[in-house]
């Protein structure tokens, strides 16, 4: 199952993507993100953990405004493309 990063504030995110069978991990750095497939953030603050200078593949989604469902949604479609 992809991995995907989620901030440490989105608990009800995190949970929702476990749920789903997702192995979620804790964005605590860059090299957090570095090892995902997928990185929720919480939109919140603006470049949180300089993730948008790493040099990384995968998708960074904004939590902010959705529901955890939505947040879902958005990882799974990221994953598949």
């Amino acid at each position: 199952m992809p991995k995907v990063g989620v901030e440490p504030s989105l608990k009800d995110v995190e949970q929702a993507l476990q749920a789903k069978g997702y192995d979620v991990i804790s964005l605590q750095n860059q090299e957090d993100a570095a090892q995902c497939d997928c990185c929720v953030v919480s939109g919140q603050q603006e470049n949180m953990m300089g993730i948008q200078d790493t040099n990384t593949q995968s998708a960074v989604i904004s939590a902010q405004g959705l529901t955890a469902n939505e947040v879902c949604e958005r990882v799974e479609q990221s994953i598949k493309h």
